[in-house]
């Protein structure tokens, strides 16, 4: 499997056989229609585009269904800091799905974490106190959260 890379591109700019792909697909959805015969005729559009671009255009309110948030560190450098803050991240119920770490300088690292917290079985203030409280972690903050 390749990787995939997204864009987010403004609907005016599309091309229309992308706008009518998001339409069938809506009417689908939806129960408009009974088939993806009948959406594509409504939509003046061929079948064969509309299999062409199906599992390729989404609507943007679909593909943020997780609650996603992006934590920034600043860490000592030590053996087992980052095993150590990945636990009590994975403890709370998130999933990880970026780490980005710098090249310790003076003893000291950044990281940030971009978590799925779906799954998270605290509150999120209570894992930021958490962390902060870890002896190795100089500073936490949150840089971004989406829905």
């Amino acid at each position: 499997m390749k990787d995939e890379t997204f864009f987010l591109v403004r609907e005016d700019i599309l091309p229309e056989v992308m706008k009518k792909t998001l339409e069938v697909k809506m009417l689908i959805e939806r129960g408009k229609v009974d088939s993806v015969a009948e959406a594509v005729q409504r939509v003046d559009m061929s079948r064969s585009a509309f299999y062409k671009y199906r599992d390729a255009v989404f609507p943007f309110h679909t593909i943020v269904k997780e609650k996603l948030i992006t934590l920034f560190f600043h860490l000592e450098d030590r053996s087992g800091t980052l095993s150590d803050l990945l636990a009590v991240v994975a403890n709370a119920g998130c999933n990880i799905l970026t780490i980005h770490q710098t090249i310790p300088i003076q003893g000291r690292a950044n990281v940030t974490l971009s978590l799925n917290t779906n799954g998270m079985t605290e509150d999120i203030n209570l894992l930021m106190a958490e962390l902060r409280r870890l002896e190795f972690v100089d500073k936490v903050e949150i840089l971004g959260q989406g829905a």
